[in-house]
């Protein structure tokens, strides 16, 4: 009976996996088989490196370099406010933090990571776009906040996971508190630290609905971060409904390159683990 289970619960975790698997599979196939033509028929270097994006013009133009552009601006600095603020929190909240305040603390983050997009961008909307406007500014502050629940969450458990040891090693040799977190602790943690951060930055680079909201959705270049910008994800939301033909195509090319960035980014992120083991 005991083998017989074992069997079945095998089974159930490989097509578990298989179906994951093939899931990725599927998604790739079709942004290869849909995008690829539309960058062969548009051309590499005018698709990625075009500065124009007027698909209702004779000829049209689709070249998505504003959109790479802000893209990058936005997710930089998104990550450049969110995650010192988020690691800062998950040091407060695992070695300083008051067990009774932590009751408040630990309900607000998860409340954080579960507020949907659209209320983060009616947020965006009434408090910060009356400071900065529409704005790259606006969108990295925005997804600042946005990502602030992820880099906590996993941060705060990747410093509660280091060994006890460590910090009572460091005290042992004469270390204040605060020295001993952030000279011990934090190093120890710094796998679980920056899988926060690079999900962080997937979070960030693959938001829709805040962004378009807040960022002005200028398809052009910016020069400044008090300029409007729009992303990829929002040039394929905004246009893909009414799209067809080579601009529906060059919509789902922009899938490929956005998708293209994730696995970049996955495949760093794999690098630097390997590379610290």
């Amino acid at each position: 009976m005991k083998n017989w289970k074992e069997s079945i619960m095998r089974a159930v975790f490989f097509l578990s996996a298989a179906a994951s698997i093939l899931a990725v599979a599927l998604i790739c196939l079709f942004l290869l088989a849909n995008g690829l033509p539309a960058i062969g028929k548009i051309g590499p270097f005018a698709f990625l490196l075009g500065k124009d994006w007027s698909p209702a013009d004779v000829p049209p133009s689709f070249g998505i370099l504003p959109m790479i552009v802000g893209s990058l601006y936005i997710t930089a600095g998104s990550v450049i406010i969110g995650v010192p603020v988020g690691i800062f929190t998950a040091v407060f909240m695992s070695h300083v933090c008051p067990p009774k305040l932590y009751k408040f603390i630990k309900p607000g983050v998860d409340l954080l990571a579960g507020i949907p997009s659209v209320v983060y961008g009616f947020f965006g909307m009434a408090v910060i776009l009356p400071l900065s406007g529409n704005s790259i500014l606006s969108a990295c502050i925005l997804l600042g906040i946005m990502i602030l629940p992820t880099v906590i969450t996993i941060s705060e458990s990747a410093l509660r996971a280091a060994p006890e040891q460590y910090y009572e090693g460091a005290l042992a040799l004469g270390a204040g508190h605060y020295r001993s977190v952030f000279s011990v602790v934090l190093p120890a943690a710094k796998s679980g630290i920056l899988a926060s951060v690079i999900l962080g930055v997937g979070r960030a680079i693959g938001e829709t609905m805040a962004v378009i909201m807040v960022a002005g959705n200028q398809p052009r270049v910016p020069s400044s971060v008090f300029q409007g910008a729009r992303t990829l994800t929002a040039n394929i939301v905004m246009e893909m409904a009414y799209a067809a033909d080579l601009h529906r195509e060059a919509l789902i090319a922009t899938g490929v390159v956005l998708f293209v960035f994730i696995m970049i980014i996955n495949l760093s992120f794999s690098a630097l683990k390997r590379k610290e083991k």
